[in-house]
């Protein structure tokens, strides 16, 4: 993978710096609060860069803006270098992307969907179009059902196809929004491995994603929205390294271990099943005491420790949302 800012391939800029760079962008829509609030955004080149936000937060307005389809009430938004939406015609050939779920033609089958859409890029050739078509739909794996009509996909089908017609051509850059939406687990894992190709290739992907296991498997960098503003961004390690870890133990005595870590004025204790987890001690409190307070109480340890942070604890303790983050 290429380090930021450095050309190569597909992925490559010209010049060092940012894919993607917002400045105080900002979307009103009425006299209400607004729907993206002074949004501060660098996506390094070659990243595969997480957009992470609850119901309401600005995601999908913010990939409107950056895609040129509507206009920012204020600041500024830059793609590949250029400003948006004023190089729409000149940007826009070079970015592949997948937002809100594909728009295809049901009657047409997967194929002739994929050779119309390339057939409306100018800059597409056609001497090269069905040869393109057909490794589009293998990399997305459909070409076993190229010939079917699109009304009879299913979701996840569907999704895939979207995905194929963003493939098409190479691209520097690869805007994804719930790019998994629909597929079973096998699918999930094929996409999250395309994405890691396409990354390895140079391409620069911009993935919007409620799934926050799958921003942290396959996303190098990550921001966080809540209620139109940034909250956070930087590398998915330092994000998820930022938030403290939890205490989990294992045992046959659950309810008593509840009793004692509550005792102890440990908070956030919570049993399901044999495991019981609570938040991380304070500063000061060993975990050798509360494992041997936990001894002396009769209670059975099968296992006891502190588990790394996950983007999910981060993201919980930046926004104080559950996990249900879908826009």
């Amino acid at each position: 993978m290429t380090e930021p800012g450095t050309a190569a391939g597909p992925g490559a800029v010209d010049a060092p710096g940012p894919v993607i760079e917002t400045r105080g962008l900002t979307k009103r829509y009425g006299a209400g609060r607004p729907a993206v609030d002074g949004l501060d955004l660098a996506v390094p080149a070659g990243s595969v860069f997480g957009f992470l936000g609850p119901n309401g937060s600005g995601k999908t307005t913010t990939i409107r803006m950056l895609m040129g389809l509507i206009e920012p009430t204020s600041g500024t938004a830059r793609v590949l270098g250029r400003a948006m939406p004023g190089a729409a015609r000149s940007v826009l050939p070079q970015v592949g992307a997948l937002i809100e779920g594909p728009a295809l033609y049901g009657f047409l089958s997967g194929r002739d969907n994929l050779l119309r859409f390339d057939s409306a890029d100018p800059t597409a050739d056609p001497r090269t179009r069905r040869a393109r078509v057909g490794q589009a739909l293998d990399r997305v794996g459909l070409a076993a059902a190229a010939g079917r009509r699109a009304r009879a996909y299913s979701l996840g089908m569907k999704q895939r196809l979207g995905l194929a017609a963003a493939l098409l051509r190479p691209r520097r850059l690869l805007v994804l929004d719930e790019p998994t939406n629909g597929l079973d687990p096998q699918g999930m894992r094929e996409i999250r491995t395309l994405v890691r190709e396409l990354a390895a290739d140079g391409t620069t992907v911009f993935l919007s994603s409620h799934l926050l296991d799958e921003i942290e498997q396959v996303c190098t960098h990550a921001a966080v929205m809540a209620a139109g503003r940034l909250i956070v961004q930087g590398p998915v390690a330092e994000l998820a390294a930022g938030a403290r870890g939890r205490l989990a133990v294992t045992t046959p005595d659950p309810g008593e271990a509840v009793r004692v870590l509550t005792g102890l004025g440990v908070l956030g204790v919570a049993a399901d099943g044999d495991r019981v987890s609570a938040d991380a001690p304070a500063a000061g409190v060993e975990l050798a005491d509360l494992s041997a307070a936990l001894v002396r109480a009769g209670v059975r340890l099968r296992s006891f420790g502190v588990e790394r942070a996950s983007l999910e604890d981060a993201f919980v303790a930046l926004t104080g949302e559950g996990f249900d983050v879908a826009d």
